[in-house]
């Protein structure tokens, strides 16, 4: 297996070679010759995915059968190891992990020339795009990373896979990222291969705006698993710490979703051609950068790799990224000029315009922050490390000005508004807003919490009014539309609701995640109110918190051919009422030489999460040590998560044909938008 899977690792990259040096032949001759090499260039790259594929089946068969002459299965599996484990090393090491790179980018480039009759002159450039990208990582996982080393002697087990990593999310948080990182290369392609020809129109936009939105729906849902996973298994009661690599994954996540909204000012305005092109050119950038990241060891994070040399090739990578993209740009940029300027600070436009410098804002604090180690190393020859205080102090405000203009956007027009539009749209979400906003704050008095005293609170009840704000504004949105449709087909309201998401499809489903945005900020804010205690408890032992009672049952050690654990068993009431038992645990992993891993016990609800964690023994009355946190509002965050996707889904799904409804006038049809109303005057 070895073997065969060094073969294809070359053979994959002599075709994504030929995929390359053929693709830019054709595209200089543009003659019926060029039109076949074009072809076959493109098969060439189809094919280059089969022989990935059968390399990374060889490197997880290995890890299966316990092939430990593999060096790299034996420093990241053993026998005790569980099935759905052994499939995981494919991508737990920095050999495997790269090899799983290459594969989904050649998965990607299948899917895209399989597609080549979309536009087959603008798809033969960008596979020839992607075909350059293929030969980097190819490249690296054939000379500099291979997978499939030999050791000199045959041991007797492996070293085991990362205890941390021996949780079934990450089964499914490293796919689901790398599926996002890996993505951004198609509209990366696309963009590139569109400035490249001097492509009219917008029409690549169109092609690959639903690529993009794949790329940030598997970015978003890795993301939030990877919180999830930090929430359930690092045992410090949160789901995000700033950590170097998880801001890796969010620069691309903050790029995307600018380009998202700024696009739709190219769609029907004509307006930051450059932006949008420079913004798919750093979002691919950035991705690049959060590899580098977490394979370079030039920043310490508990994601990361071991530290070698390989982050010097992605750095040159980089370069090249850079360099590539501004000789196009200079020579191309007349074929940019927007079509159209902003007419008002009171418009749809002006509200893309303000998310997208928000969100980039949030992306270069983020960035700064995570480089600042190696700057502040480089200029003073210390590292120096920016903690959660220095993002929250600086995001927290992008964020909710953001949720402000998520709110806002919506309501107002194309173009400009008038004020009587913003008073008469306003006025039913900023009321909701108002009252609720008045509603927590006495409801939080009456329980003892002087919120305006901490500013983090009071930032909490910023985001509890900003996300009420925009719950009302989507659901107008669709309220509205609703009636309308109701009306003219004689219907009810939800079928009317129902025929109006199905007309624009991007437009609802773009609500709705802005709807599942907003539960997700709802979580985040009740961090602001969480409660912790951390104490001895023997048997029979009592500790309050809140409205929770928790005592000792009885403590336990346990082994097993992976690991070898102990736990405690606590009762739990609530406003003395017995609620449920917990079992907090910590496992010693045997093949990494005990290294520890915290198993928590969580009794969640909507309301707020019981979080227990142990912390190991005393060794001096061999009692455990149990540390218990309220965590209010913390289902809010999966939930919203979820929303996100449905919206997103929804999103995806094209739009339904027009429906036929009988109107006095032709006049009246014109007059249509796509919620069905008419535009104010309309028909007067």
């Amino acid at each position: 297996m070895p073997l065969l899977g060094s073969f294809c690792l070359l053979f994959a990259l002599a075709l994504a070679g030929y995929c390359f040096v053929v693709g830019v032949v054709a595209a200089v001759r543009k003659d019926a010759i060029g039109y076949r090499l074009a072809e076959t260039a493109r098969r060439a790259g189809m094919a280059s995915f089969f022989a990935v594929l059968v390399a990374a089946g060889a490197l997880v068969y290995a890890a299966l059968t316990d092939d430990f002459s593999v060096a790299y299965i034996l420093h990241h599996s053993n026998r005790a190891l569980p099935g759905p484990y052994k499939f995981a090393v494919l991508w737990s090491g920095q050999e495997g992990s790269i090899l799983f790179w290459a594969l989904l980018l050649s998965a990607y480039g299948f899917v895209l020339r399989l597609r080549h009759k979309v536009d087959q002159r603008l798809v033969a450039m960008a596979s020839m795009v992607l075909a350059a990208i293929q030969i980097f990582f190819l490249i690296l996982v054939n000379f500099v990373a291979n997978p499939f080393g030999i050791m000199d002697r045959l041991a007797s087990d492996g070293n085991g896979l990362n205890p941390l990593l021996q949780y079934p999310e990450m089964v499914i948080h490293p796919p689901m990222l790398y599926l996002g990182y890996v993505g951004v290369s198609v509209p990366f392609a696309f963009a590139l291969a569109a400035l490249i020809m001097r492509y009219p129109g917008e029409k690549w936009i169109h092609i690959t705006r639903r690529w993009t939105m794949v790329a940030w729906l598997f970015l978003t849902f890795g993301i939030s698993l990877g919180a999830h996973w930090a929430y359930a298994v690092l045992g410090w009661g949160g789901y995000w710490g700033w950590d170097p690599v998880e801001n890796a994954s969010l620069l691309p996540w903050l790029s995307t979703t600018a380009f998202l909204h700024s696009v739709m000012m190219q769609e029907k305005r004509g307006m930051m051609k450059v932006w949008n092109v420079w913004l798919i050119f750093i979002t691919f950038m950035l991705s690049v950068l959060g590899t580098l990241l977490t394979r370079s060891g030039i920043v310490s994070s508990v994601h990361s790799f071991a530290q070698s040399s390989i982050g010097n090739w992605f750095s040159g990578f980089l370069a090249i990224i850079f360099v590539v993209c501004m000789v196009f740009y200079v020579r191309n940029r007349d074929h940019l000029r927007s079509e159209n300027k902003l007419e008002s600070l009171v418009s749809r436009e002006s509200s893309f315009m303000f998310n997208n410098l928000l969100l980039l804002g949030a992306c270069f604090a983020v960035l700064c922050g995570t480089l600042f180690p190696i700057l502040s190393e480089l200029v003073r020859d210390v590292k120096m490390n920016l903690g959660a205080p220095f993002y929250n102090k600086v995001m927290v405000p992008i964020g909710l000005s953001l949720i402000f203009l998520t709110g806002v956007g919506p309501l107002l027009a194309w173009r400009n508004t008038s004020v009587g539009s913003i008073k008469r749209n306003f006025a039913i979400p900023a009321t909701a807003a108002l009252v609720i906003e008045i509603v927590v704050g006495f409801v939080l008095y009456k329980n003892g919490v002087h919120f305006w005293a901490d500013m983090g609170q009071m930032y909490a009840m910023m985001a509890f009014c900003l996300s009420t704000l925009v719950i009302a504004t989507v659901t107008s949105e669709f309220i509205r539309g609703g009636i309308v449709w109701k009306n003219k087909l004689q219907t009810n309201l939800l079928a009317g609701i129902y025929q109006l998401s199905r007309r624009n499809m991007r437009r609802y489903g773009g609500y709705v995640v802005h709807f599942g945005v907003v539960l997700v900020v709802i979580g985040l804010a009740g961090a602001a109110f969480n409660q912790d205690k951390e104490q001895e408890i023997g048997k029979g032992d009592k500790v309050q918190i809140g409205s929770y009672t928790l005592i000792g049952e009885e403590y336990t050690d346990d082994d097993n051919a992976n690991y070898s654990s102990q736990a405690a068993l606590l009762e739990v009431y609530k406003d003395g009422k017995f609620l449920t038992r917990l079992n907090p645990e910590e496992r010693f992993f045997k093949a990494s030489g005990g290294q520890p891993v915290h198993i928590v016990a969580n009794h969640s609800t909507l309301r707020e999460d019981l979080y227990v964690v142990y912390e190991g023994r005393n060794p001096d009355t061999d009692h455990p040590i149990i540390k218990i946190i309220i965590n209010p509002l913390v289902n809010w965050i999966w939930i919203g998560v979820l929303v996100i996707v449905l919206g997103t889904g929804m999103a995806l799904v094209p739009n339904a044909a027009p429906v036929s409804v009988p109107l006095r006038s032709a006049v009246a049809v014109s007059q249509i938008d796509e919620r069905g109303m008419q535009p104010a005057g309309a028909g007067k």
